[in-house]
């Protein structure tokens, strides 16, 4: 993947506080051509360097206040079909290999606690699951993000 440069950065930051900027608003904003920031977006877009837009979607909007991270024990024979498994279930919104104790760290989001329990139960029916533990997020501390790393690579901070 292609890096970000400090003009990439701050055509991000514009962006991160305002969405709906047009190109001709962000190189006015930016200082820059209309046609250098056109090219950079269209960059950014095609090279996959910009995450989808349901990212921004906060999932209590949808019904789904509760948050959990689930570690799971698998069978490393079966990570393409547990992948694939795990890809399938709409309250899976994350999941990440790992190295430690596990192996597959899940974030899932729920409607409630039974909601979380059945959610539990389908990931550790998943085949080459061999076991789960369940911590249920109390309070997101730190959201995720990237404008202090992007403000670092423009220079600002």
């Amino acid at each position: 993947m292609p890096q970000l440069d400090a003009t990439d950065s701050r055509i991000l930051l514009a962006l991160r506080d305002d969405a709906r900027l047009s190109g001709v608003e962000l190189a006015q904003r930016l200082d820059l051509s209309r046609n250098t920031v056109q090219a950079r977006l269209a960059r950014l877009e095609s090279s996959g360097m910009l995450a989808p837009v349901d990212r921004r979607v906060e999932h209590r909007a949808l019904g789904y206040p509760l948050t959990a991270f689930v570690t799971a024990r698998a069978d490393q024979h079966r990570l393409v079909g547990i992948e694939e498994a795990l890809a399938g279930i709409a309250e899976v919104v994350e999941v990440h290999g790992v190295a430690g104790g596990d192996d597959i760290l899940i974030r899932i989001v729920a409607r409630d606690a039974d909601d979380l329990y059945r959610i539990a139960g389908v990931i550790l029916a998943v085949p080459g699951i061999e076991r789960t533990r369940i911590a249920l997020s109390m309070r997101e501390m730190v959201a995720y993000r990237t404008a202090p790393l992007l403000e670092k690579r423009a220079g600002l901070s």
